[in-house]
């Protein structure tokens, strides 16, 4: 008995992982990647900013948005972003009725300060808490609960939204920055591709590697040697091409 042998399905490519760190907006990049690159896809890892140098060193990761610093001894790292920094405070605060302030205004609060704090203060401003918070969602808990304040990037704030938070703009504090990094010696492929996403180059850049070759034109042809193109003119009584100078002369007579 013969049957027909079905063709086995080529291995499927491996994911390229990205992790990304709370705040981090990888959307955009993932969504040119999935367009870009349809047969490989991409995982997305959420881990804590002191996680993600592990994760990255043990290979559970390939690239990932993380925010500074970054060890440049064993990654390389390209900037990508940097974020206003913002207080969270209760919705009937007195420093809502300003649309900004600055670390000055925050002198006699209590400013929590969580362990995962990622905007690296030499000092943080304000009054100390008697002790800080695990995380910046703990942090949150206690400003909802009228314990101090919290300054932070506003992708935070944003993250751990809640209804009767809101938050404003400090406008001296020291920024935030979110960069892609990677280990120097696992520079892959496909690390090389999200690199070219998020430097904006296009599909046909020159240093892109998912573009197609560009098809080769034809060689137009040369005329042959030799020959040349003669506009066609009147015919003479001799059965001969008359030149286009000599049809417009007038016929001579002949004498009699």
């Amino acid at each position: 008995m013969t049957g027909t042998q079905e063709t086995p399905a080529p291995p499927s490519e491996p994911a390229f992982r990205l992790a990304y760190v709370p705040g981090a907006t990888p959307a955009k990049w993932v969504r040119i990647w999935r367009e870009r690159l349809p047969d490989v896809p991409l995982d997305l890892v959420q881990v804590s900013a002191a996680e993600v140098p592990d994760v990255l060193r043990r290979g559970d990761a390939d690239a990932g948005l993380v925010r500074p610093p970054v060890d440049r001894t064993y990654f390389s790292a390209i900037p990508l972003y940097t974020e206003k920094t913002v207080v969270v405070v209760p919705k009937d605060h007195l420093v809502t009725a300003a649309d900004e302030v600055t670390v000055a205004d925050l002198a006699d609060e209590i400013v929590q300060h969580p362990l995962d704090d990622v905007i690296g203060w030499e000092r943080p401003p304000g009054q100390p808490a008697f002790e800080r918070p695990a995380t910046t969602a703990d942090a949150i808990e206690l400003v909802a609960a009228g314990v101090g304040v919290l300054v932070v990037p506003m992708s935070l704030a944003r993250l751990h939204h809640r209804r009767d938070l809101t938050y404003r703009t400090v406008t001296d504090a020291p920024e935030s920055s979110v960069v892609l990094a990677w280990p120097e010696e696992r520079t892959t492929d496909r690390v090389e591709d999200f690199i070219g996403i998020v430097r904006g180059r296009t599909v046909n850049s020159s240093r892109g590697r998912t573009q197609a070759e560009p098809e080769k034109a034809e060689p137009k042809k040369k005329p042959q040697s030799g020959k040349k193109f003669v506009k066609p003119g009147r015919i003479r009584q001799d059965g001969k091409p008359q030149s286009k100078r000599s049809a417009n002369k007038p016929a001579r007579r002949k004498r009699s």
